[in-house]
């Protein structure tokens, strides 16, 4: 045998050996992750709030949708840092009011109120149903742990007709404070009565997955738009592009 082949067939037998060890480590200590903490927007496709957006100013609306998340959420770090809470609904519509004036928008109350709406009538992702349903026959408990108040977080649940599948949602309301704030991170142990390490934080921030990840939390960053780390000295523990790689990294702990 070729010194080559006897080198790739140690490499295999101790890869089967290690695969092995790990098969019973797992059978005798249990699945790792028991629970998802899921920030909104992994679950919840905020599209259609650019799409109107762009119906309301013509070829502006792409300026508006960065100015105004941006300002979304300085507004809450500022408020949770100055502890001058405001729930997620009023200050997303101070953003948009903030917004539309630095990008020299006339926004009129309809209009105001047309966006905003557009919140209550959003659904989930469309590989959303599927992963949800699935981690539930696995016994995976799943509640949101996000920004957005309760009714902005329930919404796109029953748009989808996909009410039952997740706990009640851990709005910031509970705490009054904003992540990456540890007293909303505390909720999901509060809630799921687990320790930090069976509990996976789904995050659709970088910045998100870092805050989850110093908390405490194994981190998985949902990267849609496939974006970059942020450099915050701590990063998540996987990244992934849809909720499919989420399965596989809860699966794989199993």
């Amino acid at each position: 045998m070729g010194v080559m082949k006897m080198l790739r067939r140690n490499l295999l037998l101790g890869a089967a050996a290690l695969a092995s060890v790990r098969s019973v480590a797992r059978a005798q200590t249990g699945p790792s992750f028991k629970a998802i903490a899921f920030d909104g927007f992994p679950i919840i496709d905020p599209r259609p709030v650019a799409s109107r957006a762009e119906e309301a100013f013509p070829g502006r609306g792409g300026a508006l949708m960065h100015a105004w998340r941006t300002r979304q959420f300085e507004y809450t770090w500022l408020r949770t840092l100055s502890g001058r809470y405001a729930d997620f609904w009023l200050v997303t519509q101070e953003a948009l009011t903030v917004a539309a004036k630095a990008t020299g928008l006339e926004l009129t109350a309809s209009t105001r109120d047309h966006l905003m709406q557009t919140f209550l009538e959003l659904k989930v992702w469309p590989d959303v149903e599927a992963t949800l349903r699935e981690l539930k026959a696995r016994g995976v408990r799943m509640a949101f742990l996000a920004n957005p108040t309760e009714q902005m977080l329930e919404a796109p649940l029953r748009n989808s007709g996909l009410d039952g599948l997740l706990e009640p949602p851990l709005s910031v309301d509970r705490v009054r404070a904003y992540k990456p704030d540890p007293r909303a991170y505390q909720m999901g142990l509060d809630a799921f009565g687990l320790r930090r390490e069976e509990i996976v934080f789904a995050a659709s921030a970088s910045w998100d997955a870092a805050g989850a990840k110093a908390f405490g939390y194994a981190s998985f960053w949902v990267n849609r738009e496939k974006l970059p780390v942020e450099s915050l000295g701590v990063e998540p523990d996987a990244i992934g592009f849809g909720m499919a790689d989420l399965v596989r990294f809860v699966v794989a702990s199993h």
